[in-house]
């Protein structure tokens, strides 16, 4: 019961909201999306969401998706352009300017803990992935949604980890579960720190957030920029499609490379996932030059697509653009510079 408990993370006390109320982003008690969203689901519309997501087919795939084992020496191996390994879903490992980084480590088996009917990883064992990183100069968390922070995860990652960035609110979460806190820094929106020579900042989306039933859109939402002298990466992070993404390119692009959110969409979600038409705007708005689907091929959150139609889709409305793009296999090492665009989905025993 303690550990249930504690998936809830930290509780919002009148000391983090006067911190909170310093942010032009908080207003009435919350957190606010630079336009206006919608997000609440009538409570009649929910039970048949759940049966949808229970019954649909294709909804994961039939066999689990292999992860390619974790090879340290070469992940860590001098280069002159960025590394990264995609583990399925928004969890990217990066090694950028000789140093490790670690996007949204939810390498969970289940995005629904303290849930009565579980919704599991399509992958197996991807919590041991832990044992064989090296160790983590910086953790980097967009926003405290399960499918993006996992308790289990924090609970390895914080004996190998140096610092974290993370969004405006979600402190008290690393904190209730035993990180310290000097080695935690927050941040608003368009906040920016430079980092062993690597400029971060952190982006606006449009989105939400929470963890319970009393603290919804208590932590902000975004996404993050790395940039160094030779190189412009962009994480979208989640959220729907607005007009922030032309802003984050006027202010911060080019971009050589976007790690962009394209899956769990729903029409009711729409003001709060992209689909993957709006998905390829949005790159182009940010002025990327080359882009690759996230939040994708980890769980099945939304009944209203099968598990491989986020890549299809963005495959074919990146054609329709002349986008580049890069479709990497879970576990792979690559750098944006790579031709990868085998749609390794597709095979057979998946189906």
């Amino acid at each position: 019961m303690k550990k249930l408990m504690r998936q809830f993370g930290g509780k919002v006390t009148k000391e983090y909201e006067r911190q909170y109320e310093l942010s032009e982003n908080w207003k009435d008690g919350k957190f606010q999306n630079l336009e206006e969203t919608e997000m609440d689901m009538p409570i009649g519309k929910i039970a048949g969401v759940i049966y949808k997501q229970l019954t649909k087919k294709g909804q994961k795939p039939k066999a689990n998706l292999p992860i390619i084992p974790f090879d340290k020496e070469a992940f860590l191996e001098p280069a002159d352009t960025a590394k990264f390994i995609w583990y399925g879903h928004s969890v990217v490992l990066l090694r950028m300017n000789q140093k490790t980084i670690l996007i949204d480590p939810m390498l969970g088996e289940d995005t629904t803990p303290i849930a009565p009917i579980g919704n599991k990883r399509f992958s197996e064992n991807s919590l041991s992935l832990i044992d064989d990183f090296p160790k983590i100069d910086l953790i980097i968390l967009t926003h405290d949604h399960y499918d993006h922070l996992d308790y289990d995860s924090i609970q390895k990652l914080k004996h190998k980890t140096n610092t974290y960035y993370v969004a405006l609110g979600l402190k008290r979460h690393l904190v209730r579960w035993g990180v310290e806190a000097d080695l935690i820094t927050e941040f608003d929106w368009w906040d920016e720190v430079m980092y062993e020579g690597i400029g971060i900042t952190f982006t606006p989306t449009r989105h939400f957030s929470g963890r319970g039933l009393t603290d919804r859109v208590k932590c902000l939402w975004g996404g993050w920029v790395f940039k160094t002298k030779k190189e412009n990466i962009w994480f979208s992070g989640d959220g729907g499609y607005g007009k922030h993404f032309k802003d984050i390119g006027d202010r911060l692009g080019p971009f050589d490379f976007a790690f962009m959110e394209c899956g769990q969409y729903n029409e009711e979600w729409r003001p709060i996932h992209l689909f993957p038409d709006e998905c390829i705007q949005a790159a182009v708005d940010a002025q990327a030059r080359k882009a690759m689907p996230v939040h994708w091929a980890g769980f099945a959150l939304s009944y209203q697509h099968t598990w491989t139609q986020p890549a299809d889709e963005f495959v074919k409305f990146a054609k329709e653009k002349k986008f580049d793009y890069l479709l990497p296999s879970i576990g792979q090492i690559f750098t944006y510079t790579d031709t990868l665009q085998e749609e390794w989905w597709k095979a057979s025993h998946f189906h």
